[in-house]
């Protein structure tokens, strides 16, 4: 390196080092806008709590912040950051999802960051989950949801609200978030194309919308309203009203790589007893509803990758290979 005219130059002659290390740090770089990705394939048959009651009262409370704090006019974009900021924050994950993954009180599944699903993936297919592991596994409003998808729901959703008030017509901000999973925040860095992750980006939009609009949660007012300048809860918020069956990469499964596709495929045939123990717990409740629900969001078929379609085709090769 030289320092001429002010501007640092680097020698054109860069060795695969100065590569791999310039690589890491953009996969680094990555990692905290992207969160952690998630497994709802181990273990899944293990019971755990619904922390819905738990995740409700940290959500509520945060409006109650916000609101015992209001000063100035009212500005409901304003509202909405400062619920962000309690929730969210820029941080590597959100506040909510580092309580989620940190609490004694909200039970996860007995899988680890480094013992998921993905273990054993090359690093050329998986990328920073092969560095910074997988999330962890809660149950909420009767669904099983990665932790990540909080932070998604507060942090991706505000940035969708944000383009909603900015005048984004819906088919734009969609179509952002579908650039997004592509690139940056999804299969460029990780491999993986996570389908629930456009759904829970899409019910944090929802959310914020909610906040001073009726009807967005169907048949119920907004949670907020405004009197003599000051806003007031009309309503609590509830998880339920925006989690399902489509935020579990099970039951909703991501779009993967060719590298990572082969090997998801090799190890979740190895998940087959498993599925054959319980096949309810492998297929979504109210699919043909979700599937319209969320039809424009840009979803990838991923369909290959649940366990009741793929047992169910190696079933079938093994009976024509008898």
């Amino acid at each position: 390196m030289n320092l001429r005219s002010g501007s640092l130059e680097v020698s054109a002659h860069r060795g695969p080092l100065f590569w791999l290390g310039a690589g890491f740090f953009l996969l680094a770089s990555a990692a905290p806008l992207g969160a952690y990705e998630s497994d709802q394939y181990s273990h899944r048959l293990e019971p755990i709590r619904d922390c819905r009651e738990e995740l409700n009262a940290v959500v509520n409370r945060a409006l109650e912040q916000v609101v015992e704090r209001w000063q100035g006019p009212p500005s409901e974009y304003r509202f909405a950051v400062e619920v962000y900021r309690i929730l969210g924050g820029l941080h590597w994950v959100d506040h909510i999802e580092r309580l989620a993954m940190k609490s004694r009180t909200v039970d996860k599944l007995p899988q680890t960051r480094f013992h998921s699903i993905f273990r054993g993936a090359p690093f050329t297919a998986t990328r920073t989950l092969f560095v910074f592991g997988v999330g962890r596994t809660i149950r909420l409003a009767g669904s099983l949801v990665g932790s990540d998808k909080l932070g998604h729901f507060i942090s991706q959703g505000l940035k969708y609200y944000r383009s909603y008030r900015a005048g984004w017509s819906e088919d734009r901000i969609l179509g952002r978030g579908r650039f997004n999973e592509r690139w940056l925040f999804g299969q460029w860095t990780t491999g993986v194309y996570s389908n629930a992750d456009l759904v829970a980006n899409y019910e944090g939009y929802r959310f914020y919308r909610s906040l001073f609009e009726d009807d967005i949660v169907p048949g119920k007012k907004a949670i907020v309203t405004w009197r003599w300048g000051r806003p007031h809860l009309a309503r609590p918020f509830d998880w339920a009203d925006h989690v399902n069956d489509y935020w579990d990469e099970a039951l909703n499964p991501s779009h993967f790589g060719p590298g990572l596709g082969r090997f998801m495929h090799r190890r979740l045939v190895s998940l087959c007893s498993e599925e054959a123990r319980d096949p309810a717990q492998y297929v979504p409740r109210e699919e043909a509803a979700l599937k319209q629900r969320y039809a424009r969001l840009g979803m990838r078929d991923g369909s290959e990758f649940r366990l009741d379609v793929l047992c169910g085709r190696a079933a079938l090769a093994q009976e024509a290979g008898r």
